[in-house]
């Protein structure tokens, strides 16, 4: 937008340099007093940004597809080569106890029923030469996906992609962090335990139930995170309706940045997002009163994302649960042969 106002700018002058006050980024797209987005070059903006200085990278870049999006996708081929300079410069700017959530999916080889390896390959250049850790793997489940796919859809030769990985990378061995934050209810089993007790047995496994016999506010989750795509009813698609905005064609839920920005930083903590797209790290960061920055080179996403701000604030409808079946449902049914 250059040095333009815009009315998807509604922010209070200078807030944003106020937070980053050695940071050369052009003017902010959309901004408000916690953060602002802007319309560059995420490389070249995040080469100006001071060193140690961000707590939270949490981002999809574009993934190595055989059907590429509008925004353009990298080759298989030359990814790892085209990430690196981005995971460089990531690596610099993380506080010592940051954290660097990478959400980048996988897909299939060309021409042939195998899966790429890039993502596996990403993971090690960013630990065997930037020299972070893996803090965790953590799996992405969405109930939503559909049977697409040659070789699922066509031949049958392969199961339904409904599950990538997410990295969960760090610049020192114990990053900030606090699962206390992020509990899930007790189920029902476990409220009956902790009301009643087990005394003198070990679990199947052999732990000693005496450290489960406290309550601790909920349960630990864990690392398989299942949660569908928003619908097409969301604010932020009418919003984009609406204004004749086209929307960002691969988005994650705001549940997903929400739940890492909640385990990994504390309020105040500035959270970044180089492939912004929509800013759903940035909404989820605002609302979460963590400070933000989202960089995006495409002035459509930045027009949705903004509207993502304006949008009116509806009541959360969360979905608590999500059915799975046994492996052997079919076959349990009678349908399997």
């Amino acid at each position: 937008m250059g040095g333009r106002r815009s009315p998807w700018r509604p922010w209070p002058a200078g807030a944003y340099h106020h937070l980053m006050p050695t940071t050369t980024l052009p003017p902010a797209f959309f901004g408000t007093s916690l953060g602002s987005m802007h319309q560059t070059d995420s490389l070249a903006a995040m080469r100006s940004m001071p060193g140690h200085s961000v707590q939270l990278v949490c981002t999809s870049p574009p993934f190595a597809l055989r059907c590429p999006k509008p925004y353009g996708n990298p080759a298989e081929s030359e990814y790892v080569a085209w990430f690196r300079p981005f995971a460089t410069e990531i690596a610099r700017l993380l506080t010592p106890e940051g954290s660097f959530v990478l959400d980048v999916g996988a897909g299939w080889q060309q021409g042939r029923p195998c899966r790429s390896l890039y993502p596996y390959e990403v993971l090690l250049m960013c630990c065997r030469e930037l020299g972070l850790h893996l803090a965790q793997e953590l799996t992405w489940w969405n109930p939503a996906t559909i049977a697409a796919g040659y070789w699922t859809n066509h031949t049958k030769e392969r199961l339904k992609d409904a599950a990538h990985h997410l990295w969960w990378l760090a610049k020192g061995e114990r990053p900030k962090a606090d699962v206390r934050r992020v509990r899930w209810p007790y189920r029902r089993h476990m409220r009956s335990l902790l009301q009643h007790g087990r005394r003198g047995r070990k679990s199947p496994g052999g732990h000693d139930n005496r450290y489960f016999r406290a309550g601790n506010g909920g349960a630990i989750p864990h690392n398989l995170i299942a949660l569908a795509h928003e619908g097409g009813s969301s604010p932020y698609l009418r919003a984009c309706r609406a204004a004749g905005i086209a929307p960002h064609p691969a988005r994650f839920p705001e549940a997903l940045p929400r739940f890492f920005i909640r385990l990994l930083t504390d309020p105040g903590d500035l959270v970044l997002d180089p492939f912004a797209g929509s800013c759903t790290t940035g909404r989820a960061a605002e609302r979460l009163g963590r400070r933000w920055l989202c960089l995006e080179r495409e002035e459509d996403y930045l027009r949705g994302g903004a509207l993502r701000f304006q949008a009116r604030n509806e009541p959360a409808r969360h979905r608590t649960r999500y059915e799975i079946f046994h492996p052997e449902a079919g076959i349990i049914l009678g349908s399997g042969q």
